[in-house]
């Protein structure tokens, strides 16, 4: 063989090896990549070419899928009472992908997980079409109901938990979207779905219930308390508190205010919480100062996220304060904020004796075949006080409800401890403030629902009577579902 030939032999040689290498690398290093791209259709076409699974509540499905006609999808998703359960479920779309527990649990619905193998291979072997495995949740249709009905045309969250396992029973956010709007790929569900504006930070498309902190108020105040007792500010809840009235915020000449004209001067802590002294619970922080009132705050889930397993937003105390900062963080305003469901936590965990359990929806994943292949256990999230201090908490809410500002919470023949709230926000405190409203209902197995209540477009009213008046009766609601199951 010539010069000339050889070296044409020898190239062609090369582009043969870099041909079969290319090749390798697609076929074993890429594939996995490849194949999960959005932008490859055949995956999406493969996943909606047969029913998803579906989303459980009380042993009924809330999701569905239904056929589609005159596309390379055959099926799309459906959603019953889709807007009072879209916090939970998320979206399924053909054009916009998913979130929540249809994101998080996508490879359970789709029957791609790896613990569904055998259930893939029987339906190859049988020639029976893939099927979806099922999420079977923690939560509670009438307790959601009650929430989603009671907020009705107002706009705000409710998060409600079992606090003696962590189990999320109610999960709301108002107003909402229908998942089932945008679930298809017609002109219609992208319409749909740029009306939802769903990259607008005030979207309907937002569960305000795990992803919007807002100011607490005067619930915070709960946490304040218990801070004051476990680090020994105070040990009884009877005992006046050295608070005097007026009080100067430290190092400043500006007075906190009270609301209204309550005995808040030298009060005890249950006095206080009854009435919600600002003045006592304000200098209770700056006594006890930023680091012992943030180590509390923490212990109650505060600056972590937490996965139910959709994740939370993380809840906020400021961990760089001055006292009068402190002050003011400890009654729940300055750069203190919480989502509702932190809030539940708090409740949550006075009403077990101190012991916070970690916040959970989806309860079991279930195969086809109802075989149950993962179960989710209950466990401790902390010990966020001990029994004592949450023994006094309780006798301290308990009072809030029956005698102070927490009063349409009452349920004939049950014990409920509460907290009332309302937080100032916008320049200057110009804008209309939220109502909350923390909970728990006892009985004499312990307690089995904590509530957490956040109304945004409350009255214009400056005092916690608005908590009391807009956000309790909804939180009473929610307990009744629960106690009545």
């Amino acid at each position: 063989m010539n010069k000339p030939l050889r070296r044409v032999a020898i190239f062609c040689g090369l582009l043969v090896f870099a041909l079969l290498l290319r090749d390798n690398w697609v076929q074993f290093v890429q594939a996995d990549s490849l194949k999960n791209d959005p932008h490859n259709r055949r995956v999406m076409m493969q996943e909606y070419a047969q029913p998803r699974g579906d989303i459980i509540v009380d042993g009924k499905p809330i999701t569905g899928s239904t056929t589609v006609s005159g596309s390379d999808f055959k099926y799309k998703r459906t959603y019953t009472d889709g807007p009072m359960w879209a916090p939970v479920t998320g979206f399924a779309s053909q054009a916009f992908g998913s979130n929540s527990l249809e994101s998080i649990e996508d490879k359970i619905l789709t029957g791609q997980d790896d613990r569904l193998f055998f259930n893939r291979t029987i339906d190859m072997l049988t020639g029976k079409k893939q099927q979806g495995g099922d999420v079977v949740t923690t939560l509670n249709a009438k307790a959601q109901a009650a929430a989603y009905n009671g907020l009705g045309n107002k706009k705000g969250a409710v998060a409600a938990i079992d606090p003696q396992t962590g189990k999320i029973l109610a999960l709301v956010s108002t107003p909402s979207y229908d998942p089932g709007s945008i679930a298809g790929m017609s002109n219609q569900d992208k319409q749909n779905w740029t009306n939802l504006k769903p990259n607008d930070p005030d979207s309907v498309m937002i569960d305000k219930a795990l992803r919007q902190t807002y100011p607490p108020g005067s619930t915070f105040k709960v946490v304040t308390a218990a801070a004051a007792l476990e680090n020994g500010l105070y040990s009884r809840i009877d005992q006046p508190t050295n608070s005097p009235l007026p009080y100067t915020l430290p190092n400043t000449t500006t007075e906190l205010k009270n609301e209204g004209n309550i005995p808040c001067q030298n009060a005890t802590l249950q006095v206080a919480l009854q009435y919600s002294c600002n003045t006592v619970f304000g200098k209770i922080g700056a006594d006890l100062g930023k680091d012992k009132m943030l180590a509390q705050a923490k212990k109650f889930g505060f600056d972590q996220t937490i996965d139910t397993p959709v994740r939370s937003a993380a809840s906020n105390f400021p961990t760089s304060m001055d006292k009068p900062q402190t002050a003011l963080s400890s009654i729940g305003q300055f750069d203190t904020a919480a989502t509702p469901l932190q809030m539940a936590m708090v409740a949550s965990a006075v009403a077990n004796d101190g012991k916070l359990m970690q916040p959970y929806m989806v309860d079991q994943l279930r195969a086809p075949n109802l075989n149950v292949i993962e179960q989710t256990q209950p466990k401790e999230f902390s010990q966020a006080m001990s029994p004592a201090t949450a023994q006094k908490l309780q006798q301290m809410m308990e009072t809030v409800v029956s005698d102070g500002t927490g009063t349409m919470a009452k349920i004939p023949g049950v014990t409920v401890g509460g907290k009332t709230g309302t937080a100032q926000h916008g320049i200057n405190n110009s804008a209309l403030p939220y109502a909350w409203f923390i909970s728990y209902a006892k009985t004499a197995q312990g307690s089995p629902v904590a509530v957490a209540v956040v109304v945004e477009d409350g009255n214009a009213n400056r005092d916690d009577i608005s908590g009391g008046g807009l956000a309790a009766p909804i939180a009473k609601s929610v307990m009744e579902a629960v106690l009545n199951k």
